[in-house]
């Protein structure tokens, strides 16, 4: 196990190749191309704050603009859905690349990652736009955070992709169940209300223990909310168990990785 994870680093130009042309398929035979990783992150932020922010308007003044508030937890939830989602079929898709002996499978997960990251970070001028226009920009020692909590997301979403893709290879339903999964866990994170209602605190024993929870409070402190860190031991605390979980992912990859090409 160490061994191939070790040599990942030397995969890191095969990745950037895949990422690369992962992009460059998406958007091929569009008129816009490349610039509907602009035009996407606008269609969401206006679709949901026309529904949650007119239609279903709240008038807790913490989260007001509420526009930016929502987007700041569901520019970062795209990334970690969209990587589940495509990740977990990775290996299925690229059945033709695992039967080539010399071929790392973990590679096509991890693409499925970083090409969703691309999108997320693309998205932040348009946050930055929306924050700007608002006159809502994060304060200076809250925004230092942001790197620290972009990487804890990074690790616990290549873990879960790593453990997915293996286990979708066997078990085809997994990819039903995990868009069903996806549903319920955006709306037990809070991202379109904050996580200070009483009705949040009321049932904390059951939010506390979703990872995804801290890291959109951890977003939202850094990003939205004009006051000192105060989740950052939680985020700490999340960043060394997704280390942890990383491993034990890579782990399981490992072990099943001999019986990928015999199943796709």
């Amino acid at each position: 196990m160490w061994q191939n994870l070790a040599r990942l680093l030397r995969y890191r130009g095969l990745i950037q190749s895949l990422v690369s042309r992962e992009l460059k398929a998406r958007y091929r035979g569009s008129v816009l191309g490349f610039f509907w990783s602009f035009v996407n992150p606008l269609l969401l932020i206006g679709i949901y704050s026309f529904v949650f922010a007119t239609i279903m308007k709240t008038d807790e003044k913490e989260t007001k603009p509420f526009a930016v508030f929502m987007f700041c937890g569901i520019l970062p939830w795209t990334w970690f859905s969209a990587s589940l989602l495509e990740g977990s079929a990775s290996l299925i898709a690229g059945g033709n690349l695992i039967k080539k002996v010399l071929f790392p499978a973990e590679v096509l997960p991890i693409v499925a990652v970083f090409s969703n990251m691309i999108h997320f970070l693309l998205g932040l001028p348009i946050l930055a736009g929306f924050m700007i226009y608002n006159s809502h920009m994060p304060v200076g020692a809250n925004l230092a955070w942001f790197p620290v909590i972009v990487l804890v997301q990074l690790v616990f979403t290549l873990g879960c992709v790593l453990v997915l893709s293996a286990l979708t290879v066997h078990f085809r339903d997994l990819r039903d169940l995990l868009a069903n999964l996806l549903t319920l866990w955006f709306f037990a994170t809070p991202i379109i209300y904050p996580y200070f209602r009483e009705g949040v605190k009321e049932y904390s024993a059951i939010f506390k223990p979703n990872p995804f929870f801290h890291l959109v409070v951890s977003y939202q402190e850094s990003l939205f909310f004009q006051g000192p860190l105060g989740h950052w031991p939680s985020l700490l605390l999340l960043g060394g168990l997704s280390i942890l979980f990383f491993l034990a992912a890579y782990w399981l990859f490992d072990r099943l990785r001999d019986s990928f090409a015999e199943v796709v």
